[in-house]
């Protein structure tokens, strides 16, 4: 799937993962985020978690994302919310985003470890921007089962893309960092993460016109992701926001 046609799928939701508003909001509570404080968000989106946390506790920071479309939202969001001084949307590849050192009390990439080619990497762009004793989190699927040849073909994942909860565990360890929360989806913001993707979808292709060059490609997404949340992802993947510090 091409940017676009992510900007399409989501193009009416806020939290572009499977979390809901309550526990986005309880995850910044969790991090005891306190005013001044500073973070980074990689892959940001639409911007919801720097300009909602630096509304309720007076935090600032940076978000970068590739999309304008949704760094614009992000943007009218930060001036909804009054929280314009306080936070900026950069458009670039965050992946390759040279962050200041040591500057930031909260480093994040939450949903898009794709950035760094996988948990590991994206640790690793992550933790120069990381000041001492500051956290990390990491947005990042997991298996809640181990995924027959089905799913894995289906939802365009090899077996070691993801691991169970005690190996992401592992790999966190591996990586130099201890886990020390975190907050998990459940089925239902899964679903309303999936299905509402579902809606935007079949209303933008009922407006679109005839011999659009994104239709077909929107029309075997939609037939494709339903299909595989239903008969795969529902069962086999789970999803959380896990929260990390360097270990000692």
């Amino acid at each position: 799937m091409s940017l676009r046609h992510h900007e399409i799928a989501e193009s009416r939701h806020r939290i572009l993962n499977p979390i809901t508003e309550e526990k986005l909001m309880l995850l910044g509570e969790i991090c005891r985020l306190e005013p001044g404080q500073r973070q980074l968000d990689l892959a940001c989106g639409k911007g919801e978690m720097l300009t909602r946390w630096a509304q309720r506790h007076g935090t600032g920071g940076v978000g970068v994302d590739l999309s304008e479309v949704f760094l614009t939202a992000a943007r009218e969001r930060a001036a909804e919310l009054g929280v314009c001084e306080r936070v900026s949307f950069e458009r670039g590849d965050a992946g390759a985003y040279v962050a200041e050192a040591a500057a930031y009390d909260v480093v994040s990439c939450v949903g898009a470890s794709w950035i760094g080619g996988g948990l590991a990497g994206t640790i690793e762009l992550l933790r120069p921007a990381l000041r001492p004793g500051g956290l990390m989190l990491i947005g990042e699927p997991y298996w809640t089962e181990p995924a027959p040849e089905g799913a894995l073909e289906a939802i365009g994942a090899a077996p070691d893309d993801y691991t169970s909860l005690v190996g992401t565990l592992d790999r966190f360890g591996a990586a130099g960092m201890e886990l020390v929360e975190m907050v998990l989806a459940d089925g239902d913001s899964w679903d309303r993460y999936a299905a509402g993707q579902w809606f935007a979808i079949a209303d933008w292709l009922r407006d679109a016109p005839a011999g659009h060059p994104d239709a077909a490609d929107m029309r075997d997404f939609l037939d494709h992701g339903r299909r595989t949340h239903l008969e795969w992802n529902r069962r086999y993947l789970g999803w959380g926001v896990f929260v990390l510090r360097a270990a000692r």
